[in-house]
């Protein structure tokens, strides 16, 4: 009988070298450059105060989020049509090829989420800046879109 191991990932082996999006950055911890034989990849997601992501999907993957810390304002829907804000204990599920964008309101405290991702290689796909029109904008998103550009 083969015996397996369990990894343990420090924070000086979390790779940058992933798949990224604008304003954010992600931190693989487990995934196969790590030599973890894994169908899942995990690792941390992190967006600086007053940042906010380009919009983007993951593809085929299921993602599950957890807020480690500070806060976040997330938007999505094939118009960015939905929200909710999101604080340090809260989970997150995002469903396969759902659009989206992680907003940072806090003008001081950068929000760090903990990321498992439903394959073994990280699904990025950036989408055009244009993607949503920002016609059906709220008042508290258009202050945090107008905010966050500066």
């Amino acid at each position: 009988m083969q015996h397996q191991s369990i990894h343990v990932i420090r924070p000086v082996q979390f790779d940058s070298a992933t798949a990224q999006t604008p304003g954010s950055q992600r931190f693989a911890a487990v995934h196969p450059g790590a030599g973890i034989e894994s169908p899942m990849w995990g690792g941390l997601f992190s967006v600086e105060p007053g940042a906010r992501t380009g919009i983007h999907h993951h593809g085929g993957q299921h993602t599950i989020a957890y807020v480690l810390s500070g806060s976040s304002y997330v938007r999505w829907g094939d118009r960015g049509e939905f929200d909710a804000t999101l604080q340090a204990g809260d989970f997150l599920y995002v469903p396969p090829w759902l659009p989206h964008r992680e907003i940072n309101p806090s003008g001081d405290v950068p929000f760090q989420w903990i990321v498992v991702r439903s394959t073994s290689e990280p699904i990025v796909v950036n989408l055009p800046d244009d993607f949503w029109d920002d016609i059906n904008l709220s008042p508290t998103q258009s202050a945090l879109t107008t905010n966050n550009t500066k």
